[in-house]
């Protein structure tokens, strides 16, 4: 008996150590199961079970240690969070992608001011982000907010906002962005275009770049600025490229009843300025050319049409240009559109204008064919009248030519009667003046001697052939007439012999 009872302090000290040891291991799991581990791209939402009170009525996220989620939220790191009061749940971080911002919607907060339908904007986004903060001093609304998340990665408890991510506001080049605010000061405007920030359709474009809007609070309608050709025709027109837009011919109605289609081809653009004006009074590019461009041309052109004969409008297709175009500019002005051309193709074709068209083609070739007889004749008449002119030309110009030969003729004439006179009175003078030498020589030497020197010069002068041998017979003169003939055959001899030397 007394080893039994020696013995039951023994196993009694082994229990409470064995208890301890239990004990302690339990206690060790519990911790262990209680240490949770947040990476660093992970957030840790947290959940009270017990301890904590009820949350207030209409309360999503807990601020003061009541049961429920908790707005605070477990940063990167190892945290002790006993596993039977408190249940944590481990989320990656919220990420907003490159060219995408994130729309807010927050579950818990107080109620949106009287007539808004979208928190307030956020001065400083950061601290909105903290759910103890937008909840408390914060004083944070419930439901979509105004403030948007640029592309980065958020630690958010999920819990409280919900993140939606949408495409950037992004314009492009040749482009323009209008918009719509859902949001700011209502006010009342004549043209239903307001100033930047207050709400409706705002006076000013947004131009290239890129913009963090929130797509829903600011509705963002973009409006293309290069010019659109649209074209009114069953072909498409050859060369056509970008901002070619093909719709269906436009069919007419002449005053003389003719029905027909009109190939019409149009250029318009909308100037940046006048952009906001379109979408007020419009809408977007598809409603302009649909709603706006497409009816007014049709209208336009028929109206037109109806005021004249088919004829008339076939052959006066500039004034029809003209007619439509300006027209087509002061209709469309009026919502921001800017006309730029308008063009008139084919009119008809053979099915609607193939007969008229014919007899009007036979009309004119017999009218030119006319014209070409006339025109003929016109030139006939003209060459009768040039080779009469000719003629008379050349008559003219052979009279003077024989005029002129005669003046010249009468002038020769002159000028030989003149020569003749002038010779004749030379003579005179030369025979004048050797009648005085001669008579001078007679009266000194006597008239045969001065004959007889006369002779000698005529002979000299080689005019006079005499003969070599003279006959004498009798006395007298013939006696003298030899002497003279021997002086003179003498003389010449002489005369030779000293030329020879």
């Amino acid at each position: 008996m007394d080893t039994v009872w020696e013995q039951m302090p023994i196993n009694k000290a082994k229990a409470t150590l064995v208890l301890v040891v239990v004990v302690l291991i339990g206690f060790i799991v519990l911790v262990a199961s209680s240490i949770v581990k947040i990476d660093g791209d992970e957030v840790g939402i947290v959940e009270k079970k017990l301890f904590g009170g009820s949350l207030p009525e209409g309360k999503v996220l807990a601020i003061n240690g009541e049961n429920g989620v908790q707005a605070q939220i477990l940063a990167p790191g190892w945290h002790v969070k006993w596993k039977w009061q408190y249940n944590v749940v481990q989320i990656k971080m919220t990420e907003i992608k490159t060219g995408f911002v994130g729309l807010i919607q927050a579950a818990d907060g107080g109620s949106l001011p009287a007539g808004s339908i979208y928190a307030p904007e956020w001065k400083e986004p950061e601290k909105m982000l903290s759910a103890e903060y937008f909840l408390g001093e914060g004083k944070g609304y419930k439901g979509p907010q105004l403030s948007v998340l640029s592309p980065g990665r958020y630690r958010i408890n999920t819990n409280l906002f919900t993140i939606t991510s949408v495409p950037i506001t992004n314009v492009t080049v040749g482009m323009v962005v209008v918009i719509k605010s859902n949001v700011g000061q209502s006010v009342v405007s004549e043209d239903r275009l307001v100033e930047v920030g207050q709400k409706g359709v705002w006076k000013k474009p947004l131009t290239e770049g890129k913009y963090r809007l929130h797509t829903q609070a600011y509705e963002a309608t973009p409006i293309s600025i290069r010019q659109v050709k649209v074209s009114y025709t069953a072909e498409k027109e050859q060369g056509e490229g970008e901002g070619y837009q093909p719709m269906k011919p436009i069919t007419v109605r002449s005053a003389d009843g003719f029905t027909f289609p009109v190939d019409v081809r149009m250029t318009y653009k909308i100037n940046s300025e006048n952009a906001p004006q379109v979408v007020a009074t419009v809408g977007d590019d598809a409603l302009v050319l649909t709603k706006l461009v497409t009816p007014a041309v049709r209208a336009i052109f028929r109206n037109n049409a109806e005021k004249v004969k088919t004829l008339e409008y076939v052959q006066n297709r500039s004034k029809q240009e003209a007619q439509s175009t300006s027209m087509l500019k002061e209709e469309l002005a009026k919502y921001g559109v800017t006309v730029l051309a308008v063009r008139i193709g084919d009119i008809g074709d053979e099915k609607s204008l193939g007969l008229l068209l014919k007899t009007q083609t036979d009309r004119e070739i017999a009218l030119q064919e006319q014209a070409t007889f006339e025109e003929q004749q016109r030139a006939a008449e003209k060459q009768k009248e040039l080779i009469k002119t000719k003629q008379e030309a050349e008559e003219e110009k052979r009279l003077a030519t024989a005029m002129y030969n005669v003046q010249i003729a009468e002038q020769d004439k002159q000028k030989r009667i003149i020569g003749a006179q002038a010779d004749a009175e030379q003579i005179r003078i030369t025979a004048e003046a050797k009648a005085q030498a001669y008579k001078k020589i007679s009266e000194v030497i006597g008239p045969d001697n001065a004959a007889l020197i006369e002779i000698m010069k005529l002979v000299e002068s080689g005019k006079v052939r005499i003969t070599p041998e003279v006959m004498v017979g009798g006395a007298g003169a013939g006696m003298t007439d030899a002497l003279m003939g021997t002086m003179l055959r003498g003389m010449l001899d002489k005369g030779a012999a000293s030329g020879k030397k």
